[in-house]
């Protein structure tokens, strides 16, 4: 299955540590002892899971005490290189922006084409430079 399937899949409300707790049929308690905590520190996780405030070392633990494997994962929305052309375009059309104010004051204002031409050449210039995502 790709990554980006999952990103599609809603977490369980109650959370996966509580999700996966609940399918084996192992209390709060059970997993606290497991654990070597109070169960209070059990619930805590949960919550701090629900409410997005969990530490990944956590999450680790919990997950090796529930046999399960801990998976960490980015999931870009598209792809890096487009990511980076859009960028670059925009810091492009920024730079080049003022220049177009000036030629038409001046009356000198450049085809649509030619600035096309000019926003895509600046912005195949800026993809490597520093200073891209600032």
């Amino acid at each position: 299955m790709p990554l980006s399937t999952l990103t599609s899949e809603p977490r369980p409300h109650r959370g996966w540590i509580r999700a996966i707790r609940d399918a084996l049929g192992m209390s709060g308690t059970e997993l606290a002892q497991r654990m070597g905590v109070r169960q209070q520190v059990v619930h805590q996780f949960e919550r701090n899971e629900v409410n997005g405030s969990i530490k990944l070392d956590t999450l680790r633990r919990v997950a090796d005490n529930l046999n399960c494997e801990f998976v960490y994962f980015l999931i870009p929305r598209q792809s890096l290189t487009e990511t980076v052309k859009i960028q670059a375009t925009r810091k492009a059309r920024e730079h080049l922006e003022p220049v177009e104010h000036h030629s038409k004051l001046e009356d000198q204002e450049p085809a649509l084409a030619d600035r096309e031409a000019q926003l895509t050449e600046l912005a195949e210039q800026l993809i490597d430079r520093k200073g891209l995502w600032s």
